[in-house]
């Protein structure tokens, strides 16, 4: 058990790569907070840990609200004396072409996947320095290297992701706190369902369906490898797709 005594939070725990990635954090002895906006489903969660053995905080927030972040990461601080390791998972996908574009999906991803990540980071952050000891964990995807007609907005958080992730390890290496991005490809998870616009939703189905996908494990086993090497050992980034996978 590499994370015996070692405390975790993780957003976007409800379901997917989160969800696994919690229970794998908690099955390497982790206590772990879970969050998410879907209270039932984290309460599944925390009883599937529960059941392990492990130790867990399910807390129902939404990352796009900064009150909310600081409240989660202050619980969890509260509660296991401390915050080893944050895993920024909550994210959506909205994809469709910018002209003629839902502009509420757009505002959906901004403040999701960039705002909520930042906010989160930016709570968590304190703690992890006056410990001298940390690691924050961002989760984005092969959109964050790779553009694509009808995903651009998609593209710009992740590419903003990437940038806000090496800018925050040039800043806190000397505080001996580390900074992954994990950057998966297409994986089978939820994500995909939440697309509004119908074309956009067909065409990513029909490319997942023609290969075969990554996991919600398989990234939970990456991030968890990261946040398990010696302290003096950070691994900057990992860049998993399926096999099959080309861009």
């Amino acid at each position: 058990m590499h994370l015996q005594g070692k405390s975790a939070l993780v957003t976007g725990a409800t379901s997917g790569i989160g969800q696994a990635t919690a229970i794998l954090l908690a099955r390497e002895g982790a206590r772990v907070a879970l969050c998410g906006r879907r209270s039932e489903r984290l309460q599944e969660t925390a009883r599937l840990i529960v059941a392990a053995g492990g130790t867990v905080l399910p807390l129902t927030m939404d990352v796009r609200g900064e009150g909310d972040c600081n409240e989660a990461v202050g619980k969890a601080v509260a509660e296991f004396g401390g915050l080893d390791v944050l895993v920024n998972n909550a994210g959506v996908m909205l994809l469709g072409s910018i002209l003629n574009a839902d502009t509420e999906d757009w505002r959906r991803m901004v403040d999701t996947n960039i705002m909520g990540l930042m906010y989160c980071t930016h709570a968590a952050l304190p703690h992890m320095i006056a410990a001298r000891s940390g690691h924050v964990v961002n989760i984005s995807s092969t959109a964050g290297r790779t553009v694509r007609a009808g995903a651009g907005v998609y593209n710009l958080t992740k590419w903003g992701v990437g940038a806000f992730s090496e800018a925050l390890r040039q800043e806190v290496h000397s505080h001996n706190v580390r900074v992954t991005i994990i950057e998966p490809g297409i994986v089978a998870t939820e994500l995909r369902d939440h697309i509004t616009n119908e074309n956009a939703k067909a065409a990513i189905e029909t490319m997942a369906r023609s290969i075969t996908q990554l996991t919600s494990e398989d990234v939970a086993r990456a991030i968890v490898y990261a946040v398990t090497q010696p302290t003096h050992v950070n691994v900057n980034e990992i860049l998993l797709r399926p096999t099959q996978q080309a861009m």
